[in-house]
């Protein structure tokens, strides 16, 4: 079966929504985190039911909306996330006065919209859809679990032009948690210069990406999502070289077919370790984005928006280049991720 990405769309630290152009007016930030450029959300939501939303479900909303209108649907199918962390400004709110009035009277809204799938949820609520809702929260690979239950459902024939989305916030407790456990760099850096200057750490991140799949081709469609895998472990150069080969092998593709690859480096050493020991990699054209969107649990879905947009316009962006070795008009792109050198995915995307 092949599954196709009719439209996509994406709220980032760059200006991704609502722009004509594609990762051409790149924002530099100095710092050790990225905050998201987010769109006037009147257009999308009501301004009084705003006012109880939370960033990331007012981030969700918008790109799922957005997604929807680009693709001319009106009801999808099924809506399916992926989160690693959900609503944490309400979980954080919710615990602060849990403390703060002793565990009494406490108000219920940050308690209502601080679990997982409160994002899939508001977005059914407003759309009206009473059809298959589902969150996944699988850490690093969460947003990968959303895609693969959407090719299930496609495949068994359950549903079509479904929904998928990975979306991720960054607050101010959640970002010292982090950097003190090491994920986050303790002095500012630009984020245009974070992999000139190789040291521990990365830049934090947020966003929403969104998609609708379904299984028609269309010369609308933006690209063909060919397949995906995951898996979970630290894997030396050599293993991970069997898991890309015997991917691309279930796939009816091999390594020297493959025209870009857009890998996860972060701008930590450790973490970029595993793509620069990949001799599969070598003299291969490859592409770069958490410098321009930072690194979160399910930043893969950027990288997604990035390919597809990529296939669709025959380009690819010079921010996001990759050493000297590029090329004009892919066809055919990898996506190789790790989160923390553990979880794994890999995503093929081919042009329709």
């Amino acid at each position: 079966m092949k599954m196709y990405i009719r439209s996509a769309t994406c709220i980032s630290a760059q200006k991704t929504f609502e722009s004509d152009g594609f990762l051409t007016d790149i924002i530099e930030n100095t710092g050790t985190r990225l905050k998201p450029v987010e769109p006037d959300y009147s257009k999308y939501i009501d301004l009084k039911l705003a006012r109880r939303m939370s960033h990331i479900i007012k981030m969700g909303v918008a790109a799922a909306k957005q997604c929807l209108t680009n693709a001319d649907v009106e009801m999808p199918g099924a809506i399916i996330t992926g989160t690693a962390f959900g609503c944490m400004e309400d979980t954080v709110t919710f615990l602060t006065r849990l403390v703060e009035l002793n565990e009494e009277m406490l108000p219920p809204t940050a308690f209502i919209q601080s679990t997982h799938n409160t994002v899939a949820a508001q977005i059914a609520l407003m759309l009206k859809c009473h059809n298959y809702n589902n969150t996944f929260v699988h850490k690093g690979i969460s947003f990968e679990s959303a895609v693969q239950d959407a090719w299930m459902l496609l495949n068994e024939g359950d549903a079509n032009d479904i929904l998928v989305g990975g979306i991720d916030e960054m607050v101010d407790t959640s970002f010292k948690v982090l950097t003190r456990l090491g994920l986050y760099k303790r002095s500012p850096i630009s984020n245009l210069q974070l992999f000139n200057t190789p040291t521990s750490g990365t830049l934090g991140g947020e966003g929403a990406a969104f998609f609708l799949l379904n299984n028609k081709p269309s010369i609308d469609n933006l690209a063909e999502f060919s397949g995906f895998k995951t898996f979970y472990g630290e894997y030396d150069s050599e293993a991970l070289a069997q898991q890309i080969n015997t991917f691309l092998s279930e796939h009816d593709q091999h390594i020297s077919n493959i025209d870009l690859v857009i890998t996860g480096r972060n701008g930590d050493t450790k973490n970029d370790a595993v793509y620069n020991d990949l001799s599969i990699l070598n003299n291969k054209a490859q592409a770069n984005y958490k410098h321009l969107s930072g690194e979160y649990s399910v930043s893969s879905s950027f990288a997604l928006w990035m390919a597809a947009n990529i296939l669709n316009k025959g380009v690819v962006p010079e921010i996001v280049v990759h050493a000297d070795l590029s090329t004009q008009s892919p066809k055919t792109v990898l996506i190789y991720n790790h989160y923390q050198a553990k979880y794994h995915s890999l995503m093929l995307v081919s042009a329709c």
